[in-house]
């Protein structure tokens, strides 16, 4: 399995797992429904997974656009203040992984396999 892949899948799973433990349980939204926000948050993240998990180098081609909006989620907490700002950052460094991974993967994996 190339590197790629390994931080690409990392950058997904580690998103996931973020966004889940940290509005379910560490810092719940006060504004709106706690359930609303994980089905808009982590919705995106499951349409890509069984692709990249088969290594599909196309799945991982047009995940790297998925990635950007959570980068952007991630900037604009690191902007914050208090414990919301390390939630922020580490999105910042998953989504950066994940989009990295993502649009690497396909070119090495087009080398691997021959094709030019």
């Amino acid at each position: 399995m190339h590197l790629a892949r390994v931080l690409a899948l990392a950058g997904l799973l580690g998103l996931f797992a973020l966004i889940l433990i940290w509005n379910a349980w560490l810092a719940p939204p006060q504004v709106v429904p706690r359930a609303l926000v994980l089905i808009l948050l982590l919705t995106p993240l499951l349409l890509p997974l069984r692709g990249m998990m088969a290594g599909r180098p196309y799945t991982h081609a047009w995940a790297t656009y998925l990635a950007m909006p959570y980068f952007v989620l991630g900037v604009f907490h690191a902007a914050g203040t208090g414990p919301e700002r390390g939630y922020g950052w580490l999105m910042v460094c998953l989504s950066i992984a994940w989009l990295a991974g993502a649009a690497v993967y396909p070119r090495l994996a087009r080398r691997q396999f021959g094709h030019s």
